[in-house]
């Protein structure tokens, strides 16, 4: 059963699009349930001041993505760092528990934007950061 605020989300969301002249990218994948998800970011004097999404996947999969924008847009690169699966499951509401993985896509593709806009600007890449880029790797 899904949170009211889920079914509006899904109904209408407001960040899902493809940006263009985007600063970071990060795209994962479930290759057992076929999600796929795409974070797009800009950023400005070090904050997230865009943010967009391009998700293929059911309802629980677009919603992770949509909120998980909704937490990020305006964070710092260190805030949204530490942005987390329950950050996301807590602001959606009730969730199926075996879609529960879609909140953790959704972390994992922000993790992979804020990598990617570090890298093509050649900015030191914190430590936490590198540690859930490998780890990011090695499970999508």
């Amino acid at each position: 059963m899904y949170s009211e605020k889920v079914i509006e989300r899904f109904k209408n969301p407001r960040f899902g699009k493809k940006m263009d002249n985007y600063d970071g990218v990060g795209q994962v994948g479930n290759p057992t349930c076929g999600d796929v998800m795409r974070i797009f970011i800009k950023v400005k004097d070090n904050k997230i001041s865009d943010i967009s999404y391009q998700t293929f996947g059911c309802a629980a999969a677009i919603v992770s993505t949509e909120f998980l924008c909704e937490i990020a847009l305006n964070k710092s690169l260190e805030e949204a760092i530490k942005i987390t699966n329950e950050d996301i499951l807590r602001n959606m509401g009730t969730v199926p528990i075996e879609k529960i993985h879609c909140s953790i896509l959704a972390d994992d593709a922000l993790k992979e934007a804020i990598y990617d806009y570090y890298k093509k600007n050649n900015i030191d890449i914190p430590e936490l950061l590198q540690e859930e880029h490998k780890r990011i790797t090695m499970n999508h």
